[in-house]
């Protein structure tokens, strides 16, 4: 399936790339999220039309990622949780739990956003967590996980 992005897709291509995608990623993905549009010879004419706009839009997203950036670096944000005498969870601390707490601490952060690379946190500690803000914005933070008392 051949589409046009609208927008800098990660390990995909940049506005304007034209991409041969299999037909369920464009189909489910790209096109209802306005990620992409099918490559018709009409669609091709009104991007052209609009690649200013669509590169204004771009440019606006960016910026608005990289004040988010700025306003998450060096932030720490404590989770209490449940659990043992040894410091093992009795549950998780997952993306969920993570962007529910920046946001009650007036960070927004959705959970998509948060990138755990070994999975939820079953222990009590101090980990680093990346946060993917844009295609090419991310930014570490600190999550404390304590014991509830």
């Amino acid at each position: 399936m051949k589409l046009i992005l609208l927008q800098k897709v990660t390990n995909l291509g940049v506005l304007g790339d034209l991409v041969d995608v299999k037909p369920g990623y464009g189909r489910n993905f790209l096109v209802p999220t306005g990620k992409a549009v099918p490559a018709t010879a009409a669609n091709t004419a009104e991007f052209e039309a609009k690649r200013a706009d669509y590169e204004a839009k771009a440019a606006s997203v960016h910026a608005e990622a990289e004040g988010r950036k700025a306003a998450l670096e060096g932030k720490s944000v404590t989770i209490a949780a449940n659990a043992s005498t040894e410091g093992k969870l009795y549950g998780s601390v997952g993306p969920r739990d993570i962007a529910e707490a920046f946001t009650k601490a007036g960070l927004p952060i959705e959970k998509s956003e948060v990138i755990l690379g070994e999975g939820a946190f079953r222990n009590v500690g101090e980990f680093e967590v990346v946060i993917h803000l844009h295609a090419d914005v991310e930014t570490t933070v600190q999550v404390v996980v304590v014991a509830e008392a």
